[in-house]
């Protein structure tokens, strides 16, 4: 389905550890818009009845269906390295993508 690399998961728990809200899951999203098309999307949220839910390196992660189909496959990594982008999903399903990293066709 969909995994984390270590660097993203660590980052993933600081920032739910910054925000005080260790329980909620990681959202990652496919939406209309950006220079290819589409872009991706992240955010911390609760699983809806739909929702697929899984865990990799210790972070629940929920995916709504339209955006499964998107993200099969995809790997999300974390870099910020001196030229680092932040968080960067990775998706083998993707035929083009746009230079920012955030938005694919």
């Amino acid at each position: 389905m969909i995994t984390l690399t270590p660097r993203a998961a660590d980052r993933v728990r600081a920032m739910l550890a910054e925000a005080g809200t260790p329980d909620r899951h990681l959202r990652v999203f496919v939406e209309s818009g950006g220079c290819s098309g589409f872009q991706y999307g992240m955010s911390f949220d609760e699983p809806k009845a739909d929702d697929a839910s899984i865990v990799s390196e210790g972070i629940k992660i929920v995916l709504d269906p339209s955006s499964q189909a998107y993200l099969s496959g995809s790997q999300v990594d974390f870099d910020d390295g001196l030229h680092g982008k932040g968080f960067e999903i990775k998706n083998p399903n993707a035929q083009s993508t746009c230079g920012c990293g955030k938005s694919f066709s």
